[in-house]
């Protein structure tokens, strides 16, 4: 049995290579899916029962991991020197350094890895990532894994 749950933040970013606009610093309003894969729980009388995992534990899950670190912070790969330099500036600024360009297929994966590995620890065998969806707009969204 699969479910997912949607979560909402905001972040900037900038890709420094990038030939057209999405160079400058921007932001967006992005969307993260979360699917996961597993049984219910078989259970009689757990107020989880029937349940792959209550919606309310893959939202604290998600909030820790992934969107509180991220929302209203701006997402900066390690090696932009001149965006850091510039952040570092700013007191008390909410930055994320990456070890890779805040693309949305990058940004994509490392929620995944990051939610696989706390998702294990959480639940250890029982529950699998199946998928993160990410959204940088409404049209456009990067799958990890892609299968």
């Amino acid at each position: 049995m699969q479910i997912t749950r949607r979560f909402e933040f905001d972040a900037g970013h900038r890709i420094p290579n990038h030939e057209s606009r999405c160079r400058h610093l921007h932001g967006h309003r992005y969307a993260l899916e979360v699917t996961l894969i597993g049984e219910p729980v078989p259970e009689a009388g757990r107020s989880d029962e029937g349940m792959v995992l209550d919606f309310s534990a893959l939202k604290a899950l998600v909030h820790e991991t992934v969107v509180d670190p991220w929302d209203h912070a701006f997402l900066v790969h390690r090696d932009d020197a001149l965006v850091r330099s510039l952040l570092e500036r700013i007191p008390d600024h909410r930055t994320v350094v990456l070890d890779a360009v805040p693309t949305a297929e990058n940004l994509a994966r490392i929620a995944y890895e990051l939610l696989s590995e706390r998702l294990h620890l959480a639940h250890g065998d029982r529950l699998r990532l199946r998928r993160v969806r990410l959204y940088e707009t409404p049209n456009c969204w990067a799958d990890y894994p892609d299968d």
